[in-house]
């Protein structure tokens, strides 16, 4: 079988995206348009994968890593320039060279495929992928012989009479021969703005009678390039339909596709359901028989069967099975919730594990803290975790009270079976099977409950 390299071409500056962001570091669907690209070259291709950087490229590097090699054009000289940039480090390393650029993050690597196998069988030395049927504005357009032969690609700028109003369009991916390849960039000629062109590279192989072969794509919009924030927005748009119709092939039910958004590297179970105006994003899992939304937010998180997360944000938090959230409540970072534990409107919890069973129903918040097992914590909870320079834990034990309006001043333990009274503000570790109430918060014996009605009896 052919050896093949690939050259990702990501050297330009995206003058019209009107960012301090290198262009392709721009996210779809939650990732960087240059990562989508390097994904699907690597779906149909394990050998070599060069990026073509421009010399301020720190920030590339930094996303990509090494799982890939790097070249730098140091000036922006075209397109042909910029793959004659990979010689060095592609010269008989590889049969085959797929050529693509990294801001075209909707292409499959379904497309590559084909694109790769038809090169190979042709035996062409040039194969490029085209498409037809969309608005060919500012796109080079593909001149065919009497025998539909690709002859020439003509860009926009340089399009005279007829050609003008070809509809077919150069989608800018290519299949080189890597031996013919080398020497032809070294021949080719300035276009009219000073640039050398990729494209002119067809018309020199049908000069020489080479064999020059297309494939086109089945989806035109896969290779749409993303020049300004207009096609960042339309390509989030198709991405997101793409990995939700995905989604509900799958078995999730998805009640309004258009108000729901959803990354590409999210996982859901089947069974569940998200409904609208909910986001799924980054590093995010969910388990089966969810129930996402209305409203819901969640952003690198884990979250385990049959949980429920209504109206409230979910970021950097583990949830285990059966949890259930909000209305409007916030879990943050290192917020862990136990099987089985709700958490009510308006509570935040924040780097705190909160043990199976508890319930946590509103206007609380639990931060810095360790909570056992099936403990009530009151309205208006506070762990006052912070003094101003150092965040301090609190520990409370399984079965546990806590009264409404409690302030745990940490560091603090509430010991198993304890309870706190309304508005305790609790200094000192609470004993276990014991009371605190006042403020500060005195621990005294558990007496039994009041019956409805009885009278007070004390001095």
């Amino acid at each position: 079988m052919a050896t093949w390299a690939a050259v990702v071409l990501a050297a330009g500056k995206g003058v019209r995206m009107n960012s301090a962001l290198p262009k392709v570091l721009h996210r779809v669907c939650g990732r960087e348009m240059v990562r989508h690209v390097v994904e699907a070259v690597r779906a149909v291709h394990q050998g070599p994968v060069v990026i073509v950087v421009s010399p301020d490229s720190q920030a590339v590097r930094q996303c990509l890593g090494d799982s890939v090699e790097y070249v730098e054009q140091p000036e922006p000289r075209g397109t042909g320039d910029a793959v004659a940039r990979a010689e060095r480090l592609l010269v008989d390393r590889a049969q085959h060279l797929l050529v693509l650029y990294g801001d075209t993050p909707l292409l499959t690597s379904s497309t590559l495929s084909r694109l790769m196998e038809w090169h190979e069988a042709t035996g062409a030395v040039l194969t490029l992928v085209t498409f037809d049927g969309v608005a060919p504005k500012g796109l080079g357009r593909i001149v065919r012989d009497a025998e539909g032969q690709v002859v020439a690609v003509v860009e926009e700028a340089e399009a005279r009479g007829k050609q003008k109003a070809i509809t077919e369009v150069n989608g800018g991916v290519y299949g080189f021969q890597a031996e013919w390849l080398w020497p032809a960039l070294g021949g080719l000629a300035p276009s009219s703005t000073g640039e050398l062109y990729l494209t002119a590279l067809v018309a020199s192989a049908s000069r020489e009678g080479l064999p020059v072969e297309s494939v086109s794509c089945q989806e035109p919009g896969e290779l749409l390039g993303v020049n300004n924030r207009v096609q960042l927005a339309q390509a989030e748009q198709a991405m997101r339909q793409r990995v939700l119709e995905r989604w509900m092939l799958a078995g999730v039910t998805i009640t309004d596709p258009a108000s729901t958004y959803v990354d590409e590297g999210v996982v859901l179970g089947r069974d569940t359901v998200i409904f609208p105006n909910t986001t799924v994003a980054g590093a995010t899992r969910v388990g089966e028989r969810c129930h996402l939304g209305p409203g819901a937010m969640v952003f690198d998180s884990t979250i385990g069967d049959d949980c429920k997360v209504v109206a409230s944000m979910v970021e950097g938090a583990v949830l285990e099975e059966a949890v259930h959230v909000g209305p409007f409540a916030h879990l943050r970072p290192g917020a862990y919730l136990e099987r089985e534990v709700h958490v009510g409107n308006y509570a935040e919890v924040k780097n705190s594990r909160i043990g199976r069973g508890t319930k946590m129903g509103h206007f609380s918040y639990v931060g810095d803290a360790e909570v056992g097992r099936d403990v009530n914590i009151g309205a208006g909870t506070i762990t006052c975790n912070y003094d101003g320079v150092r965040h301090h834990r609190t520990v409370i034990g399984d079965g546990a009270f806590i009264g409404s309006d409690t302030m745990l001043v940490a560091p603090v333990r509430v010991g198993a079976g304890a309870s706190t009274g309304a508005g305790a503000v609790v200094t000192r570790d609470v004993p276990p099977d014991s009371l605190a109430v006042g403020m500060p918060a005195r621990p005294r014996a558990k007496g039994r409950p009041r019956e409805r009605g009885q009278p007070r009896v004390g001095k």
